[in-house]
């Protein structure tokens, strides 16, 4: 499942450079499938939408810190745990019930990410 950063969130910053795949943008802060990663051209979203890499995309959040799950592998293959969660002093990095994945598709999604 992709961590979600609940509302409970003080806009601290520290999760936004721990995430290895640059999923973490700060609230109004438009985001891109390339930030951080080595992708071109067109990219397949998780809801069938394609969409140029490195398009701007609308922000998830406006008030506070959000993770973009299209991007968001839990740190799997880089890390034992999800490095948001780790360094999140009020614990709002959280694993979001209404996106369950397998490590597989975690997996997956961070080979799609790092070519």
């Amino acid at each position: 499942m992709a961590i979600i950063i609940t509302d409970e969130c003080i806009n601290c910053g520290a999760c936004e450079p721990e995430c290895p795949n640059n999923a973490i943008y700060e609230g109004g802060i438009e985001w891109a499938v390339k930030d951080g990663t080595t992708l071109k051209g067109d990219y397949i979203l998780e809801n069938g939408k394609t969409v140029d890499a490195s398009a701007k995309q609308k922000p998830i959040m406006d008030d506070y810190y959000y993770i973009v799950p299209d991007k968001c592998t839990e740190c799997v293959g880089f890390h034992e745990e999800p490095q948001c969660a780790a360094v999140c002093p009020v614990d709002c990095c959280v694993p979001d019930p209404d996106r369950v994945e397998s490590k597989e598709s975690l997996l997956t999604r961070k080979s799609r990410l790092h070519l």
